[in-house]
């Protein structure tokens, strides 16, 4: 008799562990299929700025959006690296300026519908006041959109001041909002020495100590900031962020 019950007490202890490690394995599995939906989604959006497709980047970032997925993940994990794949390739001579024109514009949109999707994050107490904007003889947008976007969603209070814009408004705009920071980028060799510019009018305006400055785009690198003595370089959005957060100790 006692020991039919303790063969029912193991086999109920068994069945318990088994429910145990069927249901953890089960766990796992879901994550696993999660984080491979998740690496699916980037890649498609991704692919979609390579493309130069702005329907397929419009029908995907809606679709994704009713999927669950993260607008700022998005943005940041997928068609962010549709963008810096692009620069690569700029960069090495592998594509154009037009294919490179191309796949900026068919990000636009998506920022519009993905911005709108995302929780309201700002602080009531913003963290810094920005200034961003493509230097004089750029009249691209690549990276600059998908980083205003991101630096508001993070707290940070962003003045776009849009393409082509010379030194000297960077500096008299900064001046006007007692901004904390200036943003510039450049696409091409030939206009990143507007980033260079900025230095010497801001040095110029007894400015220089007053505000930090931060530089992207396809042709920067970190080499590039320190040389112009820039304050920040990221590669991403998400580092840029990450970055300035820690210059700014905010």
């Amino acid at each position: 008799m006692w020991y039919a019950e303790r063969l029912k007490k193991h086999d109920s202890a068994l069945d318990e562990a088994s429910y145990v490690a069927i249901k953890d394995t089960k766990e796992k599995a879901t994550v696993s299929d999660s984080m491979d939906d998740k690496a699916e989604w980037y890649q498609k959006a991704a692919q979609t700025v390579i493309d130069g497709d702005e329907t397929a980047a419009l029908d995907l970032a809606r679709q994704a959006l009713d999927a669950g997925m993260d607008p700022v993940d998005l943005i940041d994990n997928g068609f962010s690296t549709g963008i810096r794949e692009m620069g690569k390739r700029f960069e090495h001579g592998k594509v154009f300026l037009p294919g490179l024109i191309v796949a900026s514009e068919a990000i636009l949109g998506v920022l519009k519908v993905l911005e709108a999707a995302m929780p309201e994050k700002r602080q009531e107490n913003k963290l810094a006041t920005i200034v961003l904007g493509t230097v004089e003889g750029d009249i691209h947008d690549i990276g600059k959109g998908i980083l205003a976007t991101m630096l508001r969603v993070n707290g940070f209070e962003v003045h776009d001041l849009g393409r082509d814009v010379p030194a000297e408004l960077f500096v008299e705009k900064a001046k006007e909002l007692n901004a904390d920071v200036i943003g510039s980028s450049a696409l091409m060799t030939t206009t990143q020495e507007g980033q260079k510019l900025i230095e010497k009018v801001l040095k110029e305006a007894g400015m220089r100590e007053s505000i930090k400055t931060m530089v992207g785009g396809a042709v920067v690198t970190s080499r590039w900031a320190k040389r112009i003595g820039a304050d920040l370089y990221g590669e991403s959005a998400s580092d840029t962020i990450a970055l300035l957060k820690n210059l700014l100790s905010v």
